[in-house]
């Protein structure tokens, strides 16, 4: 700790080294002045030093250590030593213990109120380490899990409801104080999804124990309690949350509401089903503080990306973005409204349900239970003069003749379906009852995708596939597999030890021709498929998705996922 406690002006020593300028030190001292945020961070954002050589000339400096902390393996008791509020408070984390010397990692080592109250608090001499802070902050995510937390509440929540006293009626006034058991298992639960990024959280009574499951990058991981008896008081009070029926159990129902999770605002849809042990919950939880996602940020290559961008600037005609649910196609066309929305355009969207709000988009919510369908939502929305219409779902004959005609009337119009690939979606409306003139006439492109889990940057490692795998990549890429390096997943505590971590769009698009458009005019279908892989620039899901694989993005085996989702390995030599 001496040395840590050694008045070092920073600044002066970069100048000293002649790794900045007396000048670039004076506009961050003015900077700092305004934010009240640490000098190195100030030079690091206005470009003066890159974080990594700051970070190794603070270490020299101070004569600590510096940790790189995405390949560091954490003994979680250790960690845990230190409680989450102290460890987000003063930037910190405990590494290791050697010699009865507590190696704690800091953001800002050089602050010396932080360092004596982590030696009071942790009751241990401690040694100083520098770590990024970004990589410090994602990893307290990772190791403060709340699955004690909530297993600790559920059992507190048990013993409330003793056969006494189980009375939900009673419960459901009494849950309104924070400190109630259910409303502290219940953030414990949001909060631990928040951390690690899940996209849906599953309450699943069974006949003797309770499963909460999460969605993380498509997969479920799952936390059994035994407290079976705990799940009518959350679902009572998420019904509650959520102005549902309480008293209603025997039939579905839908609900929505917001709150506010380690600072992000969270918009939960909710969904309640009758199921033989109870009622089943789930909920998509969509992150709100950072709103859509813009096109940039969609995954798409950037050569696609200029070919989608000049698609949606056209004035007229029909956009559709296909493939299952969960695959992303929200995420896209929200991106695409994000760059379309201007004061000049009206935009109307006709959705179900609305995922994210957008300013000066009329947004509408269809429901079905009062005839507010998308055909009647749009014949209403085409009398409200929109430039650009976004249908959230083509359902039937009905949307996609009204579609279809607002598209040759002057209107963009963007809309999902759900087929397994771009060749097929368009045969799909006049399978779905559409006029093949109109669909012809209409439709200027189909975008198809699929979501692929990402390699874990922190324990990825290198494979040579075997001969008939290689075969295959070479049967799909040609030349471009000739010295293919492939990555596979390993898993570690960052990733839940899945080996994966986040997930990357893979695209194809089908952009209609003059040849194409008489095909589908003629609703010959067997034409269509042979002109659409024959047509200059088409390039299938699985090659985007195989030559993410050669990158080191993601692993082959999710190019062998998305292979089976579309069924298509057969037509490879076609296409390739």
């Amino acid at each position: 700790m001496t040395t840590a406690r050694q008045k070092i002006r920073i600044g002066d020593l970069l100048i000293q080294d002649k790794v900045i300028t007396e000048q670039q030190l004076q506009n961050a001292l003015a900077q700092q002045k305004q934010s009240g945020h640490r000098i190195g961070r100030i030079l690091v954002d206005l470009g003066y030093i890159d974080e990594d050589s700051f970070l190794r000339f603070l270490s020299q400096q101070l004569k600590i250590p510096f940790v790189d902390l995405r390949r560091y393996e954490f003994d979680i008791n250790l960690v845990q030593r230190l409680k989450e509020s102290y460890a987000r408070r003063y930037r910190a984390i405990v590494l290791s213990d050697e010699a009865g010397v507590l190696l704690v990692g800091m953001a800002d080592p050089m602050d010396i109120f932080a360092s004596d109250e982590l030696e009071r608090i942790l009751e241990q001499p401690i040694q100083v380490a520098v770590v990024r802070e970004s990589e410090l902050l994602d990893n307290l995510d990772l190791v403060y899990r709340r699955t004690e937390e909530i297993a600790s509440f559920a059992e507190e929540l048990d013993e409330e409801l003793t056969e006494g006293q189980f009375d939900l009626e009673a419960l459901s006034l009494d849950a309104s104080g924070s400190d109630a058991p259910v409303v502290k298992l219940l953030q414990s639960i949001f909060e631990d999804a928040v951390q690690v990024r899940a996209s849906d959280i599953h309450i699943e009574p069974d006949e003797t124990v309770l499963r909460i499951r999460q969605r993380v990058d498509g997969v479920l991981h799952e936390q059994v309690m035994k407290e079976r008896r705990i799940a009518p008081a959350l679902v009572l009070r998420l019904k509650l949350l959520s102005g549902l029926d309480i008293s209603e159990k025997r039939l579905p129902q839908d609900g929505r509401f917001s709150l506010l999770v380690k600072g992000r605002k969270i918009d939960v849809r909710l969904s309640t089903m009758p199921i033989e042990n109870g009622e089943s919950v789930v909920m998509r939880l969509l992150d709100q503080t950072e709103g859509a996602t813009n096109l940039e940020e969609v995954g798409m290559p950037a050569e696609m990306l200029e070919v989608f961008r000049k698609l949606i600037h056209r004035p007229h005609g029909l956009i559709l973005v296909t493939g299952p649910t969960g695959s992303g196609k929200t995420t896209t066309l929200y991106g695409a409204l994000q760059e379309l929305n201007e004061v000049g355009k009206k935009i109307i969207t006709v959705e179900d349900p609305v995922e994210y709000r957008l300013p000066r988009v009329n947004q509408v919510q269809v429901n079905d239970k009062i005839g507010l369908t998308f055909g009647r939502v749009l014949r209403s929305a085409l009398r409200q003069d929109p430039d650009i219409l976004l249908v959230g779902e083509i359902r039937d004959t009905e949307t996609a003749e009204i579609a279809l005609r607002a598209a040759m009337t002057g209107h963009l119009v963007l809309s999902t379906l759900h087929t397994n690939d771009a060749v097929s979606s368009a045969m799909r409306l006049v399978d779905m009852g559409a006029e093949g003139f109109l669909a012809a006439t209409a439709l200027r492109a189909v975008v198809a995708q699929r979501l692929v889990r990402r390699l874990c940057d922190n324990c990825y490692a290198g494979y040579h596939p075997e001969a008939k795998d290689l075969t295959w990549i070479k049967h799909i890429l040609g030349d471009e597999a000739e010295g293919i390096k492939l990555k596979r997943p390993v898993g570690c505590h960052r990733c839940n030890n899945s080996g994966f971590r986040g997930r990357i769009g893979v695209f194809e698009i089908l952009i209609l021709n003059e040849a194409l458009s008489d095909a589908l005019r003629r609703s010959n279908s067997s034409d269509f498929v042979r002109l659409a892989r024959k047509t200059p620039g088409y390039q299938p899901l699985v090659v985007s998705a195989l030559r993410f694989a050669a990158q080191g993005i993601t692993s082959l085996q999710e190019v062998f996922r998305v292979a089976e989702q579309v069924d298509e390995s057969s037509d490879f030599m076609d296409v390739a």
